[in-house]
C-alpha cells in the first residue's frame, strides 16, 4: 500500500502476548506425545491496518489463526481484542465478539455450501447471530448489498455456487465473512486457489474493502509477492514462533533474521537493482515434537553459534536512522529473535515482537 492508502489511525484492535498452544498427538520414535504448534506468539493489530503473516507450512499459521478465531483455545498467554479477553466470557459474550471477527478460506469450492443458493451462504451468520437483520425483508435488502459490495449481481443470489467462477466464488465468501459487520477479517491463503488475473482483481476488492469499510485483515500467505502488494506489516513465523515482524517494504529490503533474509532471497522482483543472490536453505524444518533448543532456526542458519544452542535469542531491533535509540526503545518498529541480525547495525534489546 501506498503511504496515502496506510490507516490513519494506530490504536490496537488485536494485542497477542506470550501465547502458547500444544496439541497432543500418536508418540512418535522418540515417545514424545506433545506438539507445540505455538511456542510464545506475541503480536498487535492496527485498527485498518494488513498485517501479513508468512512462513513454510507447518509453522502454526492456521493454528494461530483458529486460536485468534476463538476456534482453539490456548494454553497460555492472552488474546485481547479491543481491550476484552474473549476466553474469560461467558457463552453469550463470546458469542458477540466472534461477530467481530471472520475469515475467508483458502479454498473457495470446499469454502461454500454447493446445496445452498448465494443468498442462502450470505446470510446464513444470521442464523447463529439473531440479532442482526430479523424481517425477512431487511435480510434480503442486506444480501443484495453485499453482493453488490463484492461486484457481484444482487439477481446473484438465486444462483448455486457452481454456477460461479473461482473468483466470483471467493467474492461469495468475502460476502459471507462481511455479513456481521466485523472489525477484522483473516484472509487464510485467499487468492493461492485461483489465476494470477484473478487474484489481482480479489486483492483489489479487498483493498477496496478495507478504504470503504475501515476494516484489519490478518493475511496469511506463502507468496511474498502478494504480501509485497497488501501488507503494511509483515510477521515471520518459523517452527511456532514470529521470528521477525516490522514495515513491509522495510523487512522485504533489510531482513534482520537469517530465515526471513532465505525466504525474501526467493521473493520475484521486475527490478534488476533489488534482485539478490538466492539462499537456498539447508535440511528439513525440525519437528514440532522435538524443536532444537536455543534459536529454532539454528540447524538450518549458516550463522549459529554455540549460545545459538544454549540460549534463547534476544530481540533486535533496528534503530532507523534519524530516530533516537529511547524513542525506538518505547515502540519498536522492525524486531528479529536472532542472536546475529543481518543487513543492520542492531541492538540486542529485551522486549515483546509485536
Amino acid at each position: 500500500m501506498s503511504e496515502a492508502t496506510r490507516p490513519a489511525t494506530k490504536s490496537k484492535v488485536l494485542e497477542v502476548r506470550d501465547l502458547t498452544k500444544t496439541f497432543k498427538v500418536p508418540a512418535g520414535k522418540d515417545g514424545k506425545t506433545q506438539l507445540r504448534a505455538l511456542d510464545g506468539i506475541s503480536l498487535d493489530l492496527a485498527r485498518g491496518e494488513t498485517l501479513g503473516l508468512v512462513g513454510e507450512s507447518g509453522c502454526g499459521k492456521s493454528t494461530l489463526a483458529r486460536t485468534l478465531m476463538m476456534l482453539e483455545r490456548p494454553d497460555d498467554g492472552t488474546v485481547s481484542w479491543d481491550g476484552v479477553d474473549p476466553y474469560t466470557l461467558g457463552s453469550k459474550d463470546m458469542l458477540a465478539l466472534r461477530r467481530r471477527v471472520q475469515m475467508v478460506f483458502q479454498d473457495p469450492y470446499a469454502s461454500l455450501n454447493a446445496r445452498m443458493t448465494a443468498g442462502e451462504i450470505v446470510s446464513e451468520p444470521w442464523r447463529t447471530h439473531k440479532t442482526l437483520y430479523k424481517s425477512k425483508r431487511d435480510r434480503a435488502a442486506r444480501v443484495r448489498e453485499l453482493l453488490h459490495l463484492v461486484g457481484l449481481r444482487p439477481s446473484d443470489e438465486h444462483r448455486s455456487p457452481q454456477e460461479f467462477s473461482g473468483g466470483q466464488r471467493q467474492r461469495l465468501g468475502i460476502a459471507r465473512a462481511l455479513a456481521l459487520n466485523p472489525s477484522v477479517v483473516i484472509c487464510d491463503e485467499p487468492v493461492s486457489a485461483l489465476d494470477l488475473s484473478v487474484q489481482a482483481q480479489v486483492l483489489n476488492l479487498l483493498n477496496d474493502l478495507q478504504k470503504e469499510l475501515g476494516i484489519s485483515y490478518i493475511f496469511i500467505s506463502h507468496d511474498l509477492s502478494v504480501v509485497r502488494h497488501v501488507a503494511d506489516r509483515v510477521a515471520v513465523m518459523y517452527l511456532g514462533r514470529i521470528v521477525e515482524t516490522g514495515p513491509t517494504e522495510t523487512v522485504f529490503d533489510k531482513p534482520l533474521h537469517p530465515y526471513t533474509e532465505a525466504l525474501m532471497s526467493a521473493a520475484p522482483t521486475l527490478d534488476p537493482s533489488t534482485r539478490r543472490t538466492r539462499i537456498i536453505l539447508e535440511g528439513e524444518v525440525p519437528s514440532p515434537l522435538n524443536p532444537p533448543s536455543g534459536c529454532r532456526f539454528r540447524t538450518r542458519c549458516v550463522h549459529a553459534t554455540t549460545e545459538c544452542a544454549e540460549s534463547a535469542p534476544p530481540v533486535a531491533t533496528e534503530v532507523p536512522p534519524g530516530k533516537s535509540i529511547r524513542a525506538e526503545l518505547s515502540e519498536p518498529t522492525h524486531v528479529a529473535e536472532c542472536f546475529h541480525p543481518r543487513n543492520s547495525v542492531a541492538l540486542g534489546i529485551p522486549t515483546a515482537v509485536g
